[in-house]
């Protein structure tokens, strides 16, 4: 059985979150009709956070396919681990 290196693990994880900020901001710069912080302000005042923030999670996806097309399983699992990190995120958020 393959040792588990925690470094891989790490880099997937940190890569997850990147590609979950750069969904977001894609999301936010691109797709909404308004400026940066006017979008903001809509997302707080309608509490819309955890849509976009699942919106945002799914560059994570593609990330996931190619690190597992790759062969590169431990940094797929840190993607994946991201993945719950965003969806607790969205989870706290709808209660708050």
């Amino acid at each position: 059985m393959a040792k588990l290196n925690k470094k891989e693990v790490i880099i997937g994880f940190l890569v997850g979150l990147l590609a979950t900020f750069f969904g977001f901001f894609i999301y936010v710069e691109f797709v909404s009709p308004y400026g940066f912080d006017e979008t903001l302000k809509i997302m707080s005042e309608g509490g819309l956070y955890g849509k976009v923030l699942g919106l945002a999670a799914l560059p994570n996806l593609f990330v996931f396919f190619v690190f597992l097309r790759k062969k590169q399983d431990l940094r797929a699992r840190g993607v994946l681990l991201a993945c719950f990190c965003v969806a607790f995120a969205i989870l706290i958020s709808q209660f708050l």
